[in-house]
C-alpha cells in the first residue's frame, strides 16, 4: 500500500520491564470522577452517569520529555490521574468482566488550558482547545496488572516544586475502573490499545515555566515532568 505522504509513526508507551511497547489507539478521559474535584469545579458531587471526553494519542508525552507551556493560554492546570490501559475491548462489557480487559496501569497528567476550557463551557462548545492540545498528556510507563494486580486503594498525589498540591485516594473515585470500562463500552466499541484517564482528585491548579511536577499513584509509580 502506498500513501500520498508518509504517515506518522504509531504512538506507543513503554512497559515496565519489557522491550515491547504498548500501542495506543484512543485516549478517553473521565470527567469529575472525584467528589472533591467536582465541588472545586462548581458541580454537585452526587453520583451521576459518567461523562467522557477525548485527547489524541499524539498528545501523549512519554517519560523524560518536557511539557512545553502551550500558546494562547495564561492559566494551564495540572491534573494527576491513573491511566487504565486495555488489552481487550468490545461493546456492552459487563461490569463483572471488565477487569479482564485491563493490561495495566500508569501515572499521567491531564494538562488543561483552564482559561480556554472555561470560555468553551460558557459558550456550550466542546473542550478540545482546552484539553487536546499538543503534549497535553504526560504519561509514565505502563505497569502490567499481572505484576501489581488491580489497584482499588492507594494514595494519589501531585507536588509542584516539592509543595503538595493534589491529594486523594483511588478509593474516592465515584466510578470505579470496572464501572467506567463497562459504561464506556456502551458508548464506543473499545479495542486493544485504548487507554482511559480515570479522573483527578481535588487541588488542581496552575503551573508556570520552570515548575517541576511530581505525580504519584500508590502501587503504580511516579511521574516527574518539567514545565518549559
Amino acid at each position: 500500500m502506498s500513501y500520498v505522504f508518509t504517515p506518522p509513526p504509531a504512538v506507543s508507551l513503554p512497559v515496565r520491564g519489557q522491550d515491547d511497547r504498548f500501542p495506543v489507539h484512543r485516549v478517553y478521559c473521565v470527567g469529575r470522577n472525584y467528589a472533591e474535584h467536582a465541588i472545586e469545579m462548581g458541580h454537585d458531587p452526587d453520583k451521576e452517569p459518567p461523562f467522557f471526553f477525548q485527547k489524541n494519542p499524539d498528545n501523549l508525552i512519554v517519560p523524560d520529555l518536557k511539557f512545553p507551556y502551550p500558546p494562547q493560554s495564561n492559566d494551564v492546570h495540572h491534573e494527576i490521574e491513573m491511566v487504565v490501559a486495555l488489552k481487550k475491548g468490545g461493546t456492552d462489557i459487563p461490569v463483572e468482566d471488565a477487569l479482564e480487559c485491563v493490561y495495566g496501569y500508569a501515572v499521567s497528567l491531564d494538562m488543561t488550558r483552564r482559561d480556554l476550557q472555561g470560555q468553551m463551557k460558557k459558550l456550550g462548545r466542546p473542550w478540545e482547545i482546552g484539553k487536546a492540545f499538543e503534549m497535553s498528556a504526560p504519561c509514565g510507563e505502563i505497569v502490567p496488572a499481572s505484576d501489581i494486580g488491580h489497584p482499588e486503594n492507594g494514595a494519589v498525589w501531585l507536588k509542584v516544586n516539592g509543595e503538595l498540591r493534589q491529594e486523594g485516594d483511588l478509593n474516592q473515585m465515584l466510578w470505579k475502573v470496572p464501572e467506567m470500562i463497562s459504561y464506556l463500552s456502551g458508548l464506543f466499541t473499545l479495542v486493544p490499545g485504548d487507554i482511559i484517564m480515570s479522573g483527578t482528585p481535588a487541588g488542581v491548579g496552575p503551573v508556570v515555566r520552570g515548575d517541576v511536577m511530581h505525580g504519584h499513584v500508590e502501587g503504580v509509580g511516579d511521574l516527574v515532568v518539567n514545565v518549559v
